[in-house]
């Protein structure tokens, strides 16, 4: 199977498994991370995902030989609607964590940079290297990079097509947390954990809110995040979590 997907309570984790080509990505690879995605959202059991890779890395991008043998001008590895990976356009509503050991070159990096959260290895590997290779980085790379990191500093990574290593990374704060190696997925989950551990109304309605403010006007916020505020606030969850902390007991979700 080129993906696998395990459930631990409320966190499923998604493991790109094609370790010979470091995780490069082909079609079916995409349509069945697009598929774990979509069950990760359908699902009210699950709560936070985690995306990662077998073999000690975590993706490489594209498969360039897929990319080699198909038609001209087209895109083997994205989706329609979707982006590369089925996620980079797309991603799911709800938080998706990456676990990156190894490489996240390329396609892979664009989808870390789709995730919510990157929980990184002292030794992995990021780096926007399509235009060594005749390409751009049109899954994202162009577009969120400048976003999470100074301008000056995406563009030297998009225009050289360099590697940096992931301590760079997390110095810019492109990378919440570094690990020892092999440590990634590990710390992921921990993270995961704390904010399943939360109010699933209110953490869709945080991602949400985050994720579409970046549009917004500072005026305009206000106005147009009060829909979802209210209905987190007028729910039951809410009533709990207030109820249970004045108990001193552990809050009992219920996403009414």
């Amino acid at each position: 199977m080129t993906v696998l997907v395990d459930r631990y309570g409320a966190v499923v984790v998604i493991t790109i498994n094609r370790p010979r080509v470091r995780n490069a990505v082909d079609r079916p690879t995409a349509l069945a991370i697009a598929a774990a995605v979509d069950a990760l959202d359908a699902d009210d059991d699950l709560l936070v995902g985690i995306l990662t890779g077998s073999g000690g890395s975590f993706c490489s991008g594209m498969d360039l030989k897929v990319f080699l043998t198909a038609g001209l001008g087209e895109r083997p590895a994205e989706l329609d609607g979707r982006g590369f990976g089925g996620i980079t356009q797309t991603p799911p509503s709800k938080p998706l964590i990456a676990a990156v050991e190894g490489y996240a070159l390329a396609g892979g990096c664009e989808m870390a940079l789709a995730c919510d959260l990157i929980v990184a290895s002292e030794t992995a590997t990021f780096g926007l290297t399509e235009v060594t290779r005749g390409l751009v980085a049109g899954a994202g790379g162009m577009v969120r990079l400048p976003r999470k990191v100074p301008k000056q500093i995406a563009m030297e990574y998009l225009l050289t097509g360099a590697h940096f290593p992931a301590a760079e990374a997390h110095r810019w704060g492109l990378v919440n947390r570094l690990t020892p190696p092999g440590g990634a997925l590990a710390e992921a989950r921990k993270l995961a954990e704390s904010i399943a551990a939360n109010a699933p109304l209110a953490v869709l309605a945080t991602k949400r809110i985050v994720t579409e403010s970046a549009d917004w006007s500072l005026d305009e916020a206000w106005g147009l995040q009060r829909s979802l505020v209210d209905s987190v606030l007028a729910s039951d969850d809410a009533m709990e979590g207030s109820q249970a902390f004045t108990d001193k007991r552990p809050p009992v979700w219920t996403r009414r």
